[in-house]
Order: C-alpha cells, then structure tokens, then sequence
C-alpha cells in the first residue's frame, strides 16, 4: 500500500478461481497449501498441451522448455534476492531438499561435527538433521523458552568451535511466531559455522532476501506462495560447492545441477513463475507505480506485511471473545511484527479436532493437530492445537465469520463457560535453554 492507498483484497481474489466460486468456503489452512491464481493455473496448462516434453533437446519444444525453466529461475532469485539464478535449484518440495543438503553435510563431517536444531521446528527441519548422528554428528538443541520463542542468547553458549551448522525455521508453521534468523546467522558465522534456513512457513507472508539474512542455505516449498506443489533451493556457491551431491557423472558438479537429480515437474515450474508474476503485478498495483520485476515483488511483500496484520489483530479479537480460549505463541498486539498470522489455539475442554470438525461444519477450513511439530507442542505442553492460518486473500468478513462459528461452537459444547477473554497460553518471558545434546525433547510421533 502506498500513502492511504487500500490493500486491493476484493480485486486480487477475484484472480483465485478457487476464491471467485460460488462456494462460500473460507480457506483457513493455508499453511498446509495456499490457492493459486488463474495466470499460474493457465501456465501449469499451457505447458501440458503446448510443450509437455523433455527439456535439452534440439528442437523447438525442448527449447521452450528450457526458456520456461530458465524464466523460473530468474524469477525465484528475483523473490529471494539471489545475486545469480544459478542459486537457484528446482525439485519436489523443501523436505527433500533438506534432506540431499544435510546428507551431503554428514559426509563432510570432520572436528566440526555438532549441529544446532531448534524445538520451534516443522519436524522436516529436524528429523533430517537427527539422522546424522549415524554419520556421527552431535545434536545440539536450541530450545524454545517457556514464551514459545527462540532467544539469541540461548543460542550463544551452544556454538563453539566444534559447529558445523544451525538449521532453524523462520517463522513457525505451528504458532506463527518468527525467528530473528539474521542474528542466528551474525552468531554462527562468527563461530565458523553455516546457517540452513526453512523458508516454507515465512515467504508467503514477507520478504526475503537471502543477502541480507546472509544465510548458506534456504529451501522452500512453492505450493506455500501460491504456485503449484514443487520446491526450490537457493544456495551460497561457496557453502554448496564442496559438498558431495548424487548426481550422474556427466552432470556438472555446480548449481543448479548439482541439486537436481532427475526430471522435475516442469508444469509446475512454469506455474511457479506464474504465481511470481502475480506477485509482482500485486507490488506495482500497491506501490502505484511501474517497477522492475524485484522490486515488485519485494513492494508486494511488504504491503501483505501490513494488511495481514490487520487479520491478525482481528483474529485476536474474536478468541478473546471465545470462553477459555488459549492462543499459543505471541499473543501481544505490540509484538505483531515478530508473527505472521498463522494462530494457534485451544479452547479448554474441547479437544482440537473438535473444534476443526465443527467449523468444517460451517464452511470454514483449519487445522487441527500437532503441526508437523510434536517437540514444540510437548514443549507448549498440549497435545495438539487448532490452526488458523491466514494470507493475504482471506478478508475480515471472513474473520467475523470465524468469530461467529467459533462462538456458536463455544456454546454447544460449553453451555456453562468461565469468565470470557483471551488468554496467552504462555508468559511473554521464560527460562533460558542450558546447552543440551540430548537426541530430542520427546520423542513423539510425527506425521
């Protein structure tokens, strides 16, 4: 938005076939997998009728393939900031880019063998880090505070001259609450060590720039930012460059090849960059004015930053009106810049997956569970909770539907509530995390 320009809501969902349909349905779980508009759609089928064939061929087709792979790639730098497409690698999805990346790293193992995890973590970011200790890693954990955040200050005493990398999220997929990645790198980098980002949870809601973070290493999943189910990596060529990648012996041992072993999905690809463009056409509309293409996209992400929250303000306001209603993360309207508006919560006395079948009952989609997130929810101490996870094409009427589902809901299955108001789950402040190398918090199952 520029001056007192209004996020164009109405307009852009009108660009969502799955928004413009009749069905009154609210998509609230868009954490698991955003919609995505018609440009990306109309690629995604362009290139199944049009050019459905292998890329690296002589003729015309195969070149038009590899012309919308490298559009793609251009594209993604653009929304990460990369100094160079090339960063960029193209494959299924974030967890089996963490995966190739942390088996390469276990092979590299050598005095520098711990690895710093967080609890906060989507468990693809540390089951995969986990299975390390067979090649002979240390686990090191960087824990979640009583308050349901990771402090920089925990994480100093944990890295030493034996660090090889931290993997942490940059915002959590389970409450919403973000991470200051870019202290997390200034300290690992200062110790040696390299910083392995899961972007998934964090790009559709902000910008980021993977210079300024100067991290090593960041993946995300394309499905999360409006584009169809694929996942892309960037890379630092220093950082990637000596790692050991499987990979054919005829394939160059550089990205983005050296990362993308086999045949992709090139339709989606091509829907990504279709999702890009959207993007993009949403910064020029909110900046009002014409602009590169990486501008666009960084205005795009700035004006979401702002009007989403507006959701989340709103979101807070009607729990609060919800009898024994818990939110688990940052809860403080002061704080709204350290969350994105994904909002976790439980209702006292109604298990999680009742409240989700009853608003599914209404129309409205969440989640409910332990988010991919089992340590944090042992750590939150709840065995699992509601997820409402908002984008910048869910509105507020959509809200006040939520608010008025939810207080049905509250007063089938509570009759006799106690005393109304939103409660935080958890202090704002709360213990520091000594340095552990336990192999988990808990081992709870994960899905």
């Amino acid at each position: 938005m520029s001056g007192d320009r209004p996020f164009p809501v109405d307009e852009l969902r009108r660009e969502f076939p799955a928004l413009a349909a009749a069905d009154p349905f609210i998509f609230f779980d868009n954490a698991a997998g955003a919609q995505v508009p018609q440009r990306a759609v109309a690629a995604v089928a362009d290139h199944l009728v049009a050019r459905n064939v292998q890329r690296g061929g002589p003729y015309g087709r195969s070149r038009e393939v590899d012309a919308t792979i490298a559009r793609a790639r251009s594209s993604i730098a653009d929304l990460v900031n990369a100094r160079s497409p090339d960063e960029i690698a193209f494959g299924l999805n974030a967890t089996s880019f963490i995966r190739a990346i942390s088996l390469a790293v276990g092979q590299t193992l050598t005095d520098r063998s711990e690895i710093v995890i967080s609890d906060l973590d989507h468990e693809a970011n540390v089951a995969t880090w986990l299975a390390l200790a067979r090649a002979g890693a240390r686990i090191v954990w960087w824990r979640v505070r009583s308050d349901g955040r990771l402090h920089l200050e925990d994480l100093e005493p944990l890295l030493t001259r034996s660090t090889r990398l931290v993997a942490c999220t940059i915002a959590s997929n389970a409450t919403g609450t973000k991470v200051d990645v870019a202290g997390a790198g200034a300290r690992a980098h200062a110790a040696g060590a390299e910083l392995f980002l899961d972007a998934v949870h964090y790009a559709p809601h902000g910008p980021v720039d993977v210079q300024a973070l100067e991290c090593d290493y960041l993946v995300c999943s394309g499905y999360k930012i409006f584009g169809p189910h694929m996942g892309f990596a960037w890379c630092r060529p220093a950082a990637i460059d000596h790692l050991p990648t499987f990979r054919e012996d005829f394939i160059p041992d550089r990205m983005p090849d050296k990362l993308e072993a086999g045949t992709y999905a090139y339709e989606n690809v091509a829907g990504m960059e279709g999702a890009i463009e959207y993007l993009a056409d949403l910064g020029r509309r909110t900046g009002g004015a014409p602009m590169p293409q990486r501008d666009a996209i960084r205005s795009a992400m700035e004006a979401i930053v702002r009007y989403e929250a507006t959701l989340c303000t709103a979101m807070f306001d009607a729990l609060a009106e919800v009898p024994g209603a818990s939110i688990h993360g940052i809860s403080d309207r002061a704080q709204l810049d350290r969350r994105v508006p994904t909002i976790a919560f439980s209702i006292d006395g109604v298990s999680a997956a009742t409240v989700a079948e009853r608003l599914d009952a209404r129309g409205i989609g969440v989640r409910s569970g332990h988010m991919y997130a089992p340590r944090l929810m042992d750590r939150l101490g709840v065995p699992g909770v509601v997820r409402a996870s908002l984008v910048h094409y869910n509105t507020l009427a959509e809200v006040e539907r939520f608010r008025n589902a939810l207080a049905e809901i509250a007063a089938e299955v509570r009759p006799t509530p106690p005393a109304s108001g939103l409660r935080s789950a958890a202090p704002e402040s709360g213990e520091g995390a000594g340095r552990s190398t336990s192999a988990s918090p808990a081992e709870s199952p994960s899905t």
